[in-house]
This record gives C-alpha cells, structure tokens and sequence, in this order.
C-alpha cells in the first residue's frame, strides 16, 4: 500500500498562498500538526512569528498547531502532503520533495504549459512513489479559514482505500469531501471553470448583464462537458462540486482571482500589465491557451475558451464578445458524439 496516512502524524502542506494557508488553518481547526511550506522566508518568519500572511491571507490568524518551513526535507516524515503550488510549477517542487511513500493531494488546477498534462499526470512522474489524488471543488480561500461550511470532491487515484485513509484526515465538520474515483474528471472540472471565469469577468466589466452571465455558464458548462468526454471524465464528476460546483462560484463573484482578471479585461485594461502586476496567480491566464490547444488537437469546439485565449494575447474585449454573439446558430442539444458548438 503507498501511503502511510493513519493516525495523527503531522499534515504537509506545499505552497502559502491564500488557498494553501487556508487549507493549513482548516487542518490545524482540530489540533492537528501541521507543516506549512514557503519558499520566500521572510514569509516563513511572518507565519511563524506574527501568526499572519499579510500577503496572501491577511483576513487569517494561524492556529499554534501550524509550523512554517522553507526546507522541503522538513516534509519527509509527513504520511501525507497537500500540493498547493502554483500548476506550472507543480512538477518542479514536487520532485524536490524527499523521496518516500505518501498520500499526495493535489489542490492545484490547471493544465501544464507546453506538455499539456493535467496535474495527476505531472506529480505521478515527478513523484513515482507517492498515491495521488486530487482535492477540489467551490472553495473561497478566506471562508475555508474561517472556517464557513466547505464541501469538495475527492478523487482518489488509490481508490476507495486511499479514500479510507484520506478522509478521516482531512474532513472537518465544516469541510465534507465526497468520493470519487474519477481523477480525470475532477482535474478538468477545475482547470476548465478557471478559464470560464475569466470570461464570465469580462461580461461583468463590459456591463453585459446578469442573462449574459448566466447565459455564458450554461454554454461554457457545455464545453467543460465536451472537453471531458473525449478525455474521459464521467459527466456526473462534472455535474457535481468539482466542476458544476466550483463554475458557479468562480463565475460569481470578485473574491475570485480569475473573474477579477477577467473583469479588468473587459473594463479595458491590458492583459500584459495585469499579469506583471499581480501578485497572486490566476491560473485560467496559463489554462488557456493550452486548453485551446488541447481542444483544436481533439476536435472539439470551444469557442468560449478560445476567446479568453484571444483577450489575453491582447485582443480588445468588446470585438470578442461581438464575434461570439454573431457566430452561426444552432441546436443547443447535440449528439452524444458530436463536439461541436
């Protein structure tokens, strides 16, 4: 059996970002140890000292329970570690963790650039030894530490064993993760919404109103289906909190990072001076493109998310949204088998 984690042993965290930090509080909610780590340390002395991430989570005030470190052979003992880096650099940090058999959770979504794998796949070759799953669904980072009621999938690549070794670790009473088996499909269900939130954003900051929003949901809910299919995915992981779930959420509401980009778009400011000036990640901006890409190479008619990846090569907003009204029409319902928009 990979993976060790029974009992109380410390918890592992990679990445101190809002998501990471609040993932650690709502671990550390029970008295449970848990090992935080950052790369910068000047925020490991913050999160240790003050009790604080100023940056990322100011709203928070950190358990004693939580332990911050910028030393990845500090996690080598933790039966179990949840990835919360940034998707692009997935890869890299997690091969650099130490070698051991573990629970690997991976609370990150994207697609990786260049390669086009999703997150299962990237951590499974940089990690051989560690039992994968994924950890997502309609989570808000400052609610999950407040600890405001949270449900999320959990799809474990182990199955239902890894299951009963996961979930008494990681459920709280105000954070209930549901079983799944279908890995694929929990990946794509949250790396699809972050580009779908972006775009939703655009029709905010256009001022297109509240039927274009709901309007580009259910049609961009229909290309997250498509795109699952042929990679996959079962259409009820997708119906469920990791896809239908967290897309209405993201598409919602500012205190998303990919809606907020999403909506500077559309108020006309540009996406190279956007993503220099940021200091979180919006990972929809480096879904799209290979989303798109992955899409033309399977035949599958993704219209909405090929507009995000137009506006964020630099093309205005209001001509995009001109061109997706006036494309042909056609019947909203189409054949199990046909991809097309």
């Amino acid at each position: 059996m990979q993976g060790t984690a029974q009992g109380k042993g410390t918890i592992g965290v990679l990445g101190a970002g809002a998501w990471g930090t609040a993932l650690a509080q709502m671990l550390a909610s029970d008295g449970r140890q848990v090992l935080l780590w950052a790369r910068e340390g000047d925020l490991v002395r913050e999160l240790n000292n003050a009790r604080t991430n100023s940056v990322y989570l100011p709203s928070a005030r950190l358990a004693p329970t939580i332990r911050a470190t910028n030393d990845l052979a500090d996690l080598s003992e933790c039966a179990i570690v949840l990835a919360v880096t940034p998707a692009q650099h997935l890869g890299s940090i997690v091969s650099a963790l130490p070698a051991a058999p573990r629970d690997l959770v991976l609370c990150s979504k994207g697609i990786e650039a260049g390669t086009g794998r999703l997150m299962n796949e990237v951590a499974a070759a940089a990690a051989p030894g560690s039992a994968i799953a994924i950890l997502s669904g309609p989570t808000f980072a400052h609610e999950v530490a407040a600890g405001l009621p949270t449900a999320v999938t959990l799809a474990c690549a182990g199955g239902e064993d890894q299951w009963a070794r996961l979930s008494p670790a990681i459920a709280r009473p105000e954070f209930r993760p549901y079983y799944s088996a279908d890995v694929t499909g929990a990946e794509i269900g949250g790396a699809v919404k972050n580009v779908l939130a972006i775009a939703c954003g655009v029709v905010d900051g256009l001022g297109l109103g509240q039927n274009a929003r709901a309007a580009l949901i259910a049609r961009g809910y229909a290309e997250m289906l498509r795109f699952g299919e042929v990679l996959g995915a079962e259409r009820e992981t997708l119906a469920g909190l990791c896809g239908l779930g967290d897309l209405v959420l993201t598409c919602s509401s500012t205190a998303s990072r990919n809606f907020s980009l999403g909506k500077a778009l559309g108020e006309g400011q540009s996406a190279e001076e956007l993503m220099a000036d940021r200091k979180t990640v919006a990972e929809g901006a480096f879904t799209a493109p290979v989303l798109a890409e992955l899409a033309d190479r399977h035949g599958i008619a993704m219209p909405i998310t090929q507009a995000v990846g137009h506006l964020l090569g630099g093309a205005p907003a209001d001509r995009i949204a001109r061109e997706l009204l006036a494309r042909p029409l056609k019947a909203e319902i189409r054949g199990d088998t046909d991809h097309s928009a």
